[in-house]
């Protein structure tokens, strides 16, 4: 694993992330010392998302004129 002390570690801190990102730890040191070990974090697998509260209920098709003659009798359309 590469060391690095930390003035070359900030002038080059975007180079070594991405090195980090591709599987390439390394380690910051201080005056020959090594302080901290830096390597990616791994994203955890997710379960799908599921959409919606129940996602077993059916919508009938004639869902968006359901009742409207009910409501057309209402405001005396009908």
């Amino acid at each position: 694993m590469e060391s690095f002390n930390i003035h070359e570690a900030k002038s080059n801190l975007a180079r070594l992330i991405e090195s980090a990102q591709n599987g390439e730890p390394f380690v910051i040191a201080m005056a020959g010392n090594p302080i901290v070990e830096v390597r990616a974090i791994r994203p955890k697998e997710r379960s799908p998302k599921r959409v919606g509260l129940l996602p077993e209920l059916q919508v009938p098709a004639d869902f968006d004129t359901m009742g409207n003659d009910h409501i057309e009798s209402l405001f005396g359309l009908k």
